[in-house]
This record gives structure tokens, C-alpha cells and sequence, in this order.
């Protein structure tokens, strides 16, 4: 089967380390294009590129403000990517406690 788009998907859009770190970087306030650029010391025409395909996918939203385009993450959207990735929070919680278990069996 042929992959998805980065364009298109999601998962395959934060598969590239650099929009994570973007996404986590949005995570906490709206900023720019020069601020995301400055502290990821990334260059403005990457962090540009890599603001399109989050904003293809619909995981960042933008507004402008005067000159600047304004970026913040889109909640709604990365709730798809937290629900997924919690199944495997609990697998490893779930793993976790049994060998908890199995260690205090031993003592």
C-alpha cells in the first residue's frame, strides 16, 4: 500500500522531528514565523515549509496580525494523534505494573 501525503496525513506530517518540535514550541502561546524560527534555530523559509504542511493537515491555525502571520496549535485536531497514542500509554503502564509485580513476588 502506498503511503499517505505528508500533505495529507497527520501522523506521516509529525513523522519529521522539526514539526514536532514546532508543535511542542506552539504548544504553549501563538507565535511567528521569526519567533518559532529564533528559538528552534531553524531558518524562516524552513520553519515557513514546515508551517504549510501542519496547517494542510489542519494541526496549526493561523490569523494574521498586521504583517505577521500568527500560528497556535489546533487542539481538536491533535486529539485524533493523543487518543491513538494513549492505547499505547496504557499497554506500557499495564507492562509496567507486571513487572512491578513480579519483582515484589520475588523479594
Amino acid at each position: 500500500m502506498a503511503r499517505a501525503s505528508t500533505t495529507s496525513d497527520a501522523f506521516n506530517a509529525i513523522a519529521e522531528p522539526r514539526r514536532r518540535h514546532i508543535l511542542e514550541f506552539l504548544a504553549g502561546e501563538e507565535r511567528s514565523v521569526g519567533e518559532i524560527a529564533d528559538a528552534l534555530e531553524l531558518n524562516q523559509p524552513s520553519v515557513s515549509k514546515h508551517l504549510h504542511v501542519l496547517l494542510d493537515v489542519g494541526l496549526v491555525d493561523a490569523r494574521r496580525e498586521g504583517r505577521r502571520t500568527m500560528y497556535r496549535t489546533n487542539a481538536g485536531a491533535l486529539r485524533g494523534i493523543h487518543e491513538w497514542s494513549a492505547m499505547f500509554a496504557r499497554y506500557w503502564r499495564g507492562r509496567l505494573q507486571r513487572i512491578k509485580t513480579h519483582a515484589e513476588g520475588k523479594r
